[in-house]
């Protein structure tokens, strides 16, 4: 696991310009966090970085957006999920055909969602700062995040 502060949006959504350079099509990442707690801000960053510049909002009240740039971004948000049936499912499945899917709140979805590579925890620090934790199976990701980012602190 790492460990990454940022003091600012400008820096949240910096850190998910990294993330996204290291991800590719058919990769999906669980984004947590509180409300506010910065994760669409973060989903921004990724979607910058990968040639999007339309706006980037929070799919709450739509489920879901789809962005094309360099890869395509799915950005679900399962906030207002319990669970999901298998008809709700099939209203996400395209959602991850060939994209790099961001999903916030996704523990409704855990069992039908496919396997994350890399899982984002966002907590708020203060008015500005957030704490931003990352996990995966993909210990190369990690390394490539903490390389890529002087501020990036391993955590055991």
């Amino acid at each position: 696991m790492i460990e990454r502060t940022t003091h600012g949006a400008a820096e949240t959504e910096a850190f998910g310009a990294l993330l996204a350079g290291l991800l590719r099509p058919g990769d999906v990442v669980l984004v947590r966090g509180e409300l506010g707690a910065g994760k669409t801000t973060l989903v921004r960053g990724a979607c910058r970085s990968l040639g999007i510049n339309e706006p980037v909002t929070s799919p709450t009240f739509t489920i879901g957006h789809l962005y094309r740039g360099a890869a395509t971004v799915a950005h679900l948000d399962l906030y207002r999920f319990v669970g999901l049936s298998a008809a709700e499912w099939g209203d996400l499945e395209p959602y991850f055909d060939d994209t790099i899917a961001f999903v916030e709140w996704p523990d409704a979805g855990l069992a039908a969602l496919p396997p994350a590579r890399v899982t984002l925890v966002l907590e708020h620090v203060a008015p500005h700062k957030r704490r931003i934790f990352a996990d995966s199976a993909d210990g190369t990701l990690l390394e490539d995040l903490a390389r890529a980012d002087s501020g990036v602190r391993h955590r055991d």
